[in-house]
């Protein structure tokens, strides 16, 4: 067995499943992972979700593999995913649409792959306050970032980017702590209203969405303590920032650029991501 078959036992109480299973009733949830190139820790994050699908909370575990070359679809597939591709091209807004397209379920859970301290909490967290109220349109998490392991570093694009944005043109929302946290819950008419954007900027995209749509007043938070994954060096980050940049200028109408100028400037001639 190699060191990415190995998978941690998943922590949440067994009880605490139980409870969340009687709000559910009928409703069925899904949980859609978009991964590339993350073997290392996808078989972990795999295996904390498929516990919560094997006691009857999770209904459906998709993951999209978002043209991996280092054995992902394998792990987790092994871990007990079904894993799918796409072609739309690279990107993680395009590999969450497929993945809500694969899925059937009347709540969906997206969660990042590159979680190094994913436990089964981070799901069943997130989908808690929307079993219990169904006027909650989105759930968001709250988490400390550490920065190779020098506490609350983490987030450079949230605190550098996103979070001026905001603080310019949405302060409505600049309580949320995680605006482009990778993990969220929502219900499925949501996702049928709003627009995926492509690449790093569909979370930043999707809040600004549904807080349009729908109020901010339907978007709750919930604490999910740390979260730890693979922190890129900071010219890799470029194309995030150009993402999240032009969905937030995409939404603003005659305040920003305009929609054109902002797809030429940042659409499909931005800058180039850096070789792998």
């Amino acid at each position: 067995m190699t060191t990415t078959d190995t998978v941690a036992t998943p922590r949440v109480a067994a009880s605490d499943v139980s409870a969340l299973v009687a709000l559910k009733g009928d409703r069925r949830i899904g949980v859609c992972v978009p991964a590339r190139d993350e073997a290392p820790t996808i078989g972990d994050v795999v295996a904390g979700i498929a516990v919560l699908h094997d006691r009857g909370l999770v209904d459906e575990l998709v993951v999209v593999d978002d043209g991996s070359r280092d054995g992902t679809s394998d792990v987790a597939s092994r871990a007990g995913a079904r894993v799918i591709g796409h072609d739309a091209g690279p990107g993680k807004g395009q590999a969450l649409r497929a993945g809500v397209r694969a899925t059937s379920a009347d709540l969906l859970v997206f969660v990042d792959a590159d979680v190094s301290n994913f436990d089964a909490r981070f799901v069943t967290a997130l989908v808690e306050p929307i079993l219990r109220d169904r006027t909650i349109a989105m759930v968001k998490p709250r988490y400390r970032r550490p920065l190779q392991g020098v506490a609350d570093e983490g987030g450079r694009v949230t605190e550098l980017l996103a979070r001026p944005l905001l603080r310019r043109f949405h302060p409505e929302l600049l309580h949320i702590a995680q605006p482009l946290g990778g993990e969220c819950a929502l219900r499925r008419d949501v996702l049928d209203a709003v627009t995926l954007a492509d690449g790093y900027g569909v979370e930043v995209g999707l809040l600004l969405d549904v807080t349009a749509m729908f109020g901010v007043s339907t978007i709750a938070e919930v604490d999910l303590g740390e979260r730890v994954h693979r922190n890129r060096p900071l010219l890799d980050l470029r194309p995030h920032c150009d993402d999240v940049l032009a969905a937030v200028l995409e939404r603003l109408g005659p305040r920003s650029l305009g929609s054109q100028s902002v797809r030429r400037a940042f659409g499909s001639d931005r800058v180039t991501r850096p070789p792998t």
